[in-house]
């Protein structure tokens, strides 16, 4: 049986979904945007302890345009707030601070928001984060559209929530 080129592109669209689910990834959820020329990969956070109003968002942006983009704001119904940060190590001492006027992603480039070095600052957070959620979050730009993305809270030791189960049943002699 011959398929149309369009069936196929559905089957294999609904085989990758299936399969991001299958493995526990969070696919980030982007609405159109300039000409698809802005991706984020890999969003996600950590779980925050009790009482603690503050959590951080990570990220890649990949520009692919031919033109800078800055990533200017975020908001999440999680957070009163969203601040773009820049952490920096000087003489020995970790200092961060707000980037007022966003954070450029030149053209053909890519960024990551990453542990120690430029991340996003959820704050006054009404409940901790908890391993395993997912949170909505939304990027604005100057250059590009806005993007929805979801933050996968992982574990503190790296592990997915599946690995983190999967080496809890291993120690306590389970299969």
């Amino acid at each position: 049986m011959k398929r149309e080129p369009m069936t196929l592109a559905r089957t294999l669209a609904a085989s990758l979904l299936m399969a991001c689910s299958a493995l526990n990834i969070a696919p980030a959820i982007a609405h159109d945007h300039a000409g698809g020329s802005v991706t984020i990969d890999h969003p996600w956070s950590r779980p925050t302890p009790p009482g603690s109003p503050m959590g951080v968002g990570y990220l890649t942006i990949s520009n692919s345009g031919d033109s800078d983009i800055t990533l200017t704001s975020a908001e999440t119904p999680r957070a009163a707030q969203v601040s773009i940060h820049q952490s920096t190590m000087n003489n020995g001492v970790m200092s961060m601070r707000p980037l007022k006027n966003g954070l450029l992603i030149p053209a053909g480039n890519t960024v990551e928001l990453k542990p120690h070095g430029y991340h996003l600052m959820l704050e006054k957070l009404e409940e901790p984060l908890k391993e395993g959620e997912r949170i909505p979050l939304t990027l604005r730009f100057d250059g590009a559209k806005s993007i929805k993305v979801e933050l996968q809270v992982e574990s503190l030791d790296g592990a997915s929530p599946t690995e983190h189960s999967d080496t809890k049943m291993q120690k306590h002699g389970h299969h």
